[in-house]
């Protein structure tokens, strides 16, 4: 990889982790929602450009990968919007968190991963269509490596739930 190339991917990638972080604290006004809803497009956009900067398509290529490219990420962008709903669905209720509460959220969350990952599997053929075996792996490598990022930030900012003090765990 070229150091423009990488320099490209480390901005991208430095601005998808910061919209992220802002991205996982719940809106507290309209005008919280508004920022939100401009961050997230912001991280699609990025997104799309750090894919066409890594995947060196050829015209032939863009031709087919892209309109595949469009309905994967509308379909994703969907699944995403589920888990920002189980974040802010979570820090809203963190402090007063129940039993009952905390496994919905669980459930919910591992709902969305399984959704995740039956769309991207759901793609691979039609990826595979557009593109050699090789740039569809590019591509998948790609998509992992903006999501750790993502995940990490994400991580960083959402609190971890302490034990009850004086209740067995179960």
């Amino acid at each position: 990889m070229s150091k423009v190339r990488l320099s490209l991917a480390a901005a991208l990638i430095l601005g998808l982790s910061a919209a992220a972080l802002y991205a996982a604290q719940p809106p507290t006004s309209e005008g919280g929602e508004t920022n939100l809803d401009v961050l997230v497009d912001a991280i699609r956009s990025n997104r799309r450009a750090l894919v066409a900067a890594n995947l060196k398509l050829t015209d032939e290529e863009a031709t087919q990968f892209w309109p595949v490219y469009d309905r994967y990420q509308k379909e994703i962008n969907a699944i995403g919007d589920r888990l920002v709903g189980v974040i802010q669905d979570y820090t809203t209720h963190f402090s007063d968190l129940s039993n009952e509460k905390a496994m919905k959220l669980v459930d919910d969350y591992l709902a969305v991963e399984a959704d995740r990952v039956k769309v991207r599997r759901s793609y691979v053929d039609d990826f595979a269509k557009a593109l050699p075996g090789r740039k569809v792996a590019r591509f998948y490598q790609i998509e992992n490596k903006m999501d750790a990022v993502i995940r990490y930030d994400l991580a960083a900012t959402i609190p971890v739930l302490e034990e009850e003090r004086g209740v067995q765990a179960k």
